[in-house]
Order: C-alpha cells, then sequence, then structure tokens
C-alpha cells in the first residue's frame, strides 16, 4: 500500500495518520516498534537539521531495514525542505514524501517552487507524494518556548488561496496555518476548526490536509481537528521531550553506567508509550488489519 492510498483512507474515513520526527537510530525504532503494536503505518519526518545529522541514505536505509524487520508500512517524509534545492535531493535520494515549506514567501513564488517539485517528484516516481504549505507559523523550532506569541491573523491559511494553491501546484498535501504553532509556548492552544472546515470544502478531496505543530493541542482539539478533515498529524518536540527528559532521568541515576544502549533504553520506552498514545488519539490503531 502506498502512502498516498493510505492518506486517502483516512481522509474519507476521519482519521488522521501520525508524522513523527525522528534524528537517531532509536528514536526511528520507538517510532516503528509503536506503528507495529498498534497496527498503525509509520511516517517517519527528518527535518533538514535532522537529515544532515542522520545523512540522506542513512536514514533511508534505517527505514528499508525496520520495514524489513517489522512488515509494516514505513514511509520517509523531508519534512520543511525550505529550498527547492533541498526538496528536489531527497526526491533523488529515495524519499517517499517530501514536503517543501516555501510559505514565507509569495503565494506565487510559493506556486513556482512548489509546482517544479511536484513535477521532480512525478518524473522521480509517481508514488511519492508531495506536501506544500500555505499560511506560515510564528515560530520555527520545535522546542519550549517561555512566551506568548502574537499569532497574526495574515499568518493563517486563507481558503481562497488554499483553493488556488492546489489547483496550480497539484501537490497531494497540504500543510495549513489554523492558530497552530511549532513547538509548546505559554499560548493557550486554539486551532480555528471553522477554518478547517472551509479550507477542506474548497480543496479537491484526493488532497489530503496536515496540521503541522500538533504538539501541545487539547485532545479535544485534536479530534475536532480530525472530524473537520485533517488527515496527518505532526508530532515533534512531545516526541523530543520525552526521549530527552527519559535520558536524563538516567543518566542522573545510573551514574556507574557507561554503556549507552543501556542509558537509553528508558527514552525508547518513553517515545514508543507517547507515540502509541497519539496514535490511539488519531484514530490509527488497527487501520493496516486487512489491507495491503
Amino acid at each position: 500500500m502506498t502512502l498516498k492510498e493510505i492518506l486517502q483512507h483516512a481522509s474519507q474515513e476521519h482519521w488522521s495518520t501520525g508524522h513523527f520526527n525522528a534524528s537517531e537510530f532509536d528514536q526511528v525504532r520507538a517510532i516503528a516498534e509503536a506503528c507495529k503494536e498498534v497496527g498503525a503505518p509509520a511516517i517517519i519526518g527528518t527535518s533538514e537539521g535532522e537529515r544532515k545529522h542522520m545523512g540522506l541514505i542513512e536514514a533511508l536505509a534505517v527505514r528499508d531495514a525496520f520495514r524489513k524487520d517489522f512488515g509494516i508500512p514505513i514511509f520517509l517524509n523531508a519534512d520543511h525542505c525550505k529550498s527547492v534545492e533541498s526538496a528536489k535531493e531527497t526526491v533523488e535520494a529515495g524519499y517517499d514524501s517530501v514536503h517543501i515549506d516555501l510559505s514565507k514567501l509569495s503565494l506565487e513564488d510559493n506556486i513556482g517552487g512548489t509546482k517544479e517539485i511536484v513535477a521532480s517528484a512525478r518524473e522521480k516516481d509517481k508514488d511519492i507524494s508531495v506536501e506544500g504549505e500555505v499560511g506560515y507559523f510564528v515560530t520555527e523550532a520545535s522546542k519550549v518556548y517561555k512566551e506568548v506569541f502574537e499569532i497574526p491573523p495574515e499568518s493563517l491559511t486563507k481558503p481562497e488561496e488554499a483553493e488556488r494553491f492546489v489547483k496550480e501546484t497539484g501537490v497531494d498535501r497540504l500543510a495549513i496555518a489554523v492558530g497552530n504553532i511549532h513547538g509548546i509556548s505559554l499560548n493557550e492552544p486554539h486551532l480555528d476548526i471553522a477554518r478547517i472546515k472551509a479550507i477542506r470544502e474548497r480543496i479537491s478531496k484526493e488532497v489530503t490536509l496536515v496540521l503541522h505543530a500538533g504538539s501541545g493541542i487539547p485532545e479535544d482539539q485534536i479530534r475536532a481537528a480530525i472530524e473537520a478533515g485533517i488527515a496527518n498529524i505532526h508530532i515533534s518536540t512531545e516526541l523530543r521531550l520525552a526521549f530527552v527528559n527519559a535520558l536524563k532521568e538516567s543518566l542522573a541515576t545510573e551514574l556507574d553506567e557507561v554503556a549507552m544502549y543501556k542509558l537509553d533504553q528508558s527514552a525508547i520506552v518513553a517515545m514508543k508509550e507517547l507515540v502509541k498514545e497519539k496514535l490511539r488519539l488519531f484514530g490509527s490503531e488497527d487501520k493496516l488489519k486487512g489491507r495491503r
């Protein structure tokens, strides 16, 4: 089953796939094990920084190894490519999916660059899923912020611009800004559900709506967003916190231990359990049953 097919099932059946970022082998293992146990497809994202750390070829090799080991669909997404060149590099390398994020540019330039990546991906492999983005986030990094951010109205995705963008680029997925922000801040989370519905109504049913920056958003809002049309939700900051906090605790308590593979076991478990929790919240559990 291709990623495009899985995303279509999610959109039509009102559940969401999970997209989980990783920068280490053990984090990929945690995500893959969680998806295997829950019976959900695994979509693993690597940002430009994470790709630089892991290596393009290395990340693909890890994907292939866990596909063979666990026997489940595991897809690798190039998350937030900030340039056409960066996106093309991942397409040529063999990523299953690419997210070209030119949302800080003018709509015209965003459309032009995204359209170029869609063409490159189609030429490489028709099954590569391409994601574009309209509207922008006021924060960039997946980290904890100790401040409140103003979310200007002009940063939110306009339904009419989303419609134009989808029609002119031919993307498979559309990331939207509807009150979500990268990282976890002191802001009170508030998704604009009405805006999600309006965008969903104006774009093709073949295009998947994506919610980035899902960390810290209350469960009731996540469920409402899925019901409104979201079918792919990104989680990064919460995973980083779970992994790092568990690792810090191991380092603080296991003072005589020097074997890293022993020290990071609790971090793997913490991340794995969080992924399972999110997949169940998204309605992804057992969605692989009867599908090939």
